[in-house]
């Protein structure tokens, strides 16, 4: 996994130069791209940060190279930067999951901060990653049988409707639910429960 970079995508080498000088000013890591099919050929879907993303540019818009990077499972936010921004434009970024549109000319202030603000989001989603990883290394460690009983226990069945639902003794329920919550690594059912929800998806709605 990279190391966290503001990604600047700008036809215009005096925008793309002196953003990366404000950027690299403030402590932050930037490399830029003088169109999206330069940036597309270097992605790389580990890559960590933001992208800084002009909307219109020679080839391929910014809007574009959003719709492309999302089919190829990018979760790296996006922050819009542009002077020919519009109402219609912006909606459609912000609905694709754009953190923000941000038009020309911007102040300084609210460039750092949605730029801040999608950093803060990267973090949020590798933090995620990271822990689902790990909860799914745990889920492949159990059988067959100790999955369905760790998903009726944390469908909230009792022992006795898990038994009967299972064909099997409520003894044997006991059995299979210890053998799980070791391998789960979980000291309760609460905690099981947080650990299988884990799994979902942090809502970065906008």
């Amino acid at each position: 996994m990279t190391d966290p970079q503001i990604y600047i995508v700008d036809d215009d080498d005096a925008v793309r130069d002196s953003l990366a000088l404000l950027l690299t000013f403030r402590g932050w890591r930037t490399h830029t791209y003088p169109s999206a099919e330069a940036f597309l050929d270097d992605w790389r879907e580990q890559w960590r940060g933001c992208l800084l993303l002009d909307l219109r540019m020679g080839g391929m818009d910014g809007l574009a190279l959003q719709a492309v990077l999302s089919a190829r499972g990018n979760r790296m936010p996006i922050v819009f930067l542009t002077g020919h921004g519009d109402v219609a434009q912006a909606r459609l970024a912000l609905k694709a999951g754009a953190v923000d549109f941000l038009e020309k000319p911007y102040s300084e202030e609210a460039l750092l901060a949605a730029l801040g603000e999608a950093l803060a989001r990267d973090a949020r989603q590798h933090i995620h990653q990271t822990r689902s990883a790990e909860i799914e290394g745990r889920l492949a460690r159990l059988t067959e049988r100790e999955r369905q009983v760790m998903d009726l226990v944390v469908d909230g069945k009792p022992n006795r409707e898990i038994a009967a639902l299972l064909d099997i003794s409520p003894r044997t329920v006991e059995v299979f639910k210890a053998r799980m919550m070791e391998k789960m690594q979980a000291r309760s059912l609460p905690e099981l429960v947080r650990l299988v929800l884990a799994g979902a998806p942090p809502d970065e709605t906008p």
